[in-house]
């Protein structure tokens, strides 16, 4: 996960098809310093953190919002050069039928991104279009009366919402220019920092309001990432939910997955094993069709759907 913030309620854990469920003590790691005299084979969990920030950073530049489909072993090559572990783990998600990815920009707002994008691409590939479309948009129109609930004034997030709700209306409704979504269509949508970013603020909106509705489930559960300091659930959730930028750990994934009602499955590339772990979200039942993202420390991607070959 992205380095750890709060330690959670347990979620109910259900095994990916082809992705071993990770241990929960597996995820608690300290933070520590990365440099370039540090053996790669030797590092923790936490500087291979550090190290994988490097990467993303260099990459944010050039890197959109929202990438093409792209081959695993394109990001096989990247680590050729000094991380076994973590070619090994791709080569494991190659063995495995995972054999290709959508990458997003590492830029602190790539878990809401990635989960926006395969939210939707999931809802068009659905074989009822229209039916999982309505029941999405039935959702999504009820959290507007949690974010009112717990303080938030419409004039804040009515623009977020409808950028929102258009794009998913849009799947089997023709807009104003008479087209209806495609994939190239929700492409161009999530690379345009208008569009992209709007849905990624409301994302994050609907996670705060999702934790502040269950602030007991979270009391001396929140911490300060940088000094420990123990924090109330608004606190924290006006400091690192609902600013941009800010990276989401377990808490926030479980409470947007609840908010939305979906399941999501992270594949777990840590570079620690051979072997690639799924930590399971639940917010819907075990027969909903759960999205798929690539953790590696510090970023998300979205991992597409195993294929065999």
């Amino acid at each position: 996960m992205d380095t750890p913030t709060a330690t959670p309620p347990t979620a109910p854990k259900r095994r990916l098809a082809t992705l071993p469920d990770l241990d929960d003590d597996e995820t608690d790691f300290d933070a520590m310093v990365v440099d370039e005299n540090t053996d790669i084979n030797d590092l923790t969990p936490a500087q291979m953190y550090d190290l994988n920030q490097v990467l993303f950073t260099e990459s944010v530049p050039s890197r959109p919002l929202i990438g093409e489909i792209a081959s695993l072993a394109e990001l096989r090559a990247e680590y050729e050069d000094g991380s076994p572990n973590f070619v090994l783990q791709i080569d494991w998600l190659q063995k495995h039928g995972f054999h290709s990815l959508r990458r997003t920009k590492g830029d602190g707002d790539c878990f809401y991104r990635s989960t926006a994008f395969a939210f939707i691409e999931q809802l068009m590939n659905d074989a009822k279009p229209h039916v999982a479309v309505a029941h999405a948009l039935s959702v999504l129109h009820s959290t507007l009366g949690m974010l009112t609930s717990v303080g938030f004034q419409s004039l804040v997030f009515d623009d977020f919402y409808d950028v929102f709700v258009a794009i998913i209306r849009n799947i089997v409704k023709p807009d104003q220019d008479k087209k209806i979504l495609t994939p190239a269509r929700l492409l161009d949508a999530f690379q345009s920092p208008e569009t992209s970013n709007s849905i990624v603020v409301y994302l994050r909106l609907v996670t705060s309001a999702q934790m502040r509705l269950a602030a007991d489930e979270y009391d001396g559960l929140l911490f300060h990432p940088e000094t420990g300091e123990p924090m109330e659930v608004r606190t924290f959730c006006e400091n690192f939910v609902e600013a941009t930028g800010k990276e989401a750990d377990h808490v926030q994934m479980t409470a947007l997955a609840r908010a939305l009602q979906i399941n999501i499955d992270i594949a777990y590339m840590d570079g620690r094993s051979p072997d690639v772990s799924s930590v399971p979200l639940r917010g819907a039942d075990d027969n909903v069709k759960p999205l798929i993202l690539l953790y590696r420390p510090g970023h998300y991607d979205i991992l597409m759907e195993p294929t065999t070959r």
